[in-house]
C-alpha cells in the first residue's frame, strides 16, 4: 500500500511539474492569450446574438438566451482544444522537448493529466471571461455548481481530445487538417446556434455522435435552470473515457 501511495504522489508531482512549465507561459501572454480568445465568441455574440437573433426565439426563450450557453461551450472547445493541442504539438516537432518527458518516471496517465490540465485551463480562463460578459448581457443566466462542474468537465474533453490529436499528428499541418475537418464543423454544428429539434432526423441522430453537441445541451439547461439531460451528462463523461483511452494507448505505443 505504501508503494501505491508513494507512486501516486510521485505521479501527482510529476503531472504538476508537467503543467507549472506550461502554465508559465500562459502567465507570460495572458493578456494577449485573453484578447484572442474572447473576440471571436463576442463578434458572434453580436451578429447573433443581437443582430440576427433580435426578434428570434428558440424553444421557447430569447435567441440571445440560447445562443450564449452554446458560444461557451465552443469557447471551452476551442481554447481548451488549441491549448492543450497546439502547445503539445510545439513541444513534440518545434522543441522536441517531449520525448524527456516520456523518460520522466511517471506513469503515461499522469502524463496525459499534466499535458492536459494547461487546456483545461485556458479553457476556463477564456470561458470564464465570456461568462463575466454575458452575465452582464444577460443576467438571468444561472450559474451554480452543476453549470461549473459541466464547464469543466468539457474543457477537460477537449484537452484531452486535443493532447490525443497531437500525440497522432506527424506535422503541423496534421493538427491543421484536424482542426478544419472537425474542430470547425463541430463548432457550428454541435448544437450551437440552432436547435437540434430543427434539424432534418438524419442529420439529427449525426449531431448526437458530437462531444460538442451534448456540452451545449448541457450547460444550456444548466445556465437556465432546466433539469440536466441525464443522457447527456453520461456522454460526455463517455466522450472523456474514451479519448483518455485513446491518449494513453498513442503515449504507450510512443514509449516502447
Amino acid at each position: 500500500m505504501s508503494g501505491v501511495a508513494f507512486n501516486s504522489k510521485l505521479g501527482a508531482e510529476g503531472a504538476f511539474a508537467i503543467l507549472w512549465a506550461d502554465l508559465m507561459a500562459l502567465r507570460r501572454n495572458l493578456s494577449n492569450y485573453l484578447i484572442a480568445t474572447v473576440v471571436s465568441p463576442l463578434l458572434y455574440l453580436a451578429a447573433f446574438g443581437f443582430g440576427l437573433g433580435g426578434n428570434i426565439r428558440m424553444d421557447g426563450m430569447s435567441y440571445l438566451q440560447f445562443v450564449i450557453p452554446g458560444l461557451l461551450a465552443m469557447t471551452a472547445m476551442n481554447s481548451s482544444f488549441n491549448g492543450a493541442g497546439t502547445r503539445l504539438i510545439i513541444d513534440q516537432i518545434h522543441w522536441r522537448s517531449f520525448d524527456e518527458s516520456l523518460m520522466a518516471p511517471i506513469g503515461h496517465i499522469w502524463l496525459l493529466l499534466g499535458k492536459a490540465l494547461i487546456g483545461v485551463l485556458r479553457g476556463l480562463v477564456s470561458s470564464v471571461a465570456l461568462l463575466v460578459i454575458s452575465l452582464i448581457i444577460a443576467p438571468r443566466l444561472h450559474v451554480g455548481l452543476a453549470f461549473l462542474c459541466l464547464l469543466i468537465l468539457s474543457c477537460m474533453i477537449f484537452s484531452v481530445l486535443g493532447v490525443l490529436s497531437a500525440l497522432m499528428a506527424r506535422s503541423y499541418e496534421d493538427m491543421i487538417l484536424f482542426t478544419s475537418i472537425i474542430i470547425m464543423p463541430m463548432a457550428f454544428l454541435g448544437g450551437t446556434f440552432f436547435s437540434l429539434s430543427y434539424a432534418p432526423s438524419a442529420l439529427k441522430y449525426a449531431l448526437y455522435l458530437l462531444p460538442l453537441t451534448h456540452s451545449s445541451i448541457c450547460l444550456r439547461a444548466s445556465a437556465l435552470g432546466q433539469p440536466l439531460p441525464v443522457m447527456s451528462v453520461l456522454a460526455m463523461i463517455g466522450f472523456l473515457i474514451v479519448f483518455t483511452s485513446g491518449a494513453v494507448l498513442v503515449l504507450k505505443r510512443k514509449d516502447a
